[in-house]
């Protein structure tokens, strides 16, 4: 048996690189996607219902807290946009290098809270 093994390793100090970090953002986005658009698509299937139906819609989105919601789906979906346009440079073979990868992830990062800032903006 190798007696080098690590044993009751600390996950505390163990530090990722900027490239994993983003990798699991996009994972955590998509899944934010996923459970989000359940109710999205009940609330087109209630604006699509009736004109009252569409009224009552319209209303709850004025919310602020709703507003608030669709801001953190808007960011979803566009962090995971950018990020997955990452990865299918990734698997052609462009910024597969170790410093390009972190560059990479340097403007995945950059151009999605630049893309947010303004998503904020258009929904207030």
């Amino acid at each position: 048996m190798n007696s080098k093994r690590p044993v009751n390793l600390d996950l505390r100090t163990i530090k990722l690189p900027l490239p994993a970090y983003t990798s699991i953002l996009h994972r955590i986005s998509g899944v934010i996607l996923f459970v989000g658009i359940a109710f999205l698509l009940c609330a087109l299937d209630s604006s699509l219902s009736s004109e009252e139906g569409f009224n009552s819609v319209k209303e709850t989105m004025s919310h602020p807290f709703a507003k608030f919601i669709t801001w953190g789906l808007l960011s979803a979906l566009i962090y995971h946009f950018v990020a997955g346009v990452k990865h299918l440079l990734l698997d052609i073979d462009i910024a597969d290098g170790k410093e390009s990868g972190l560059l990479a992830s340097k403007v995945t990062l950059a151009v999605s809270v630049l893309l947010i800032l303004i998503a904020g903006v258009w929904v207030w």
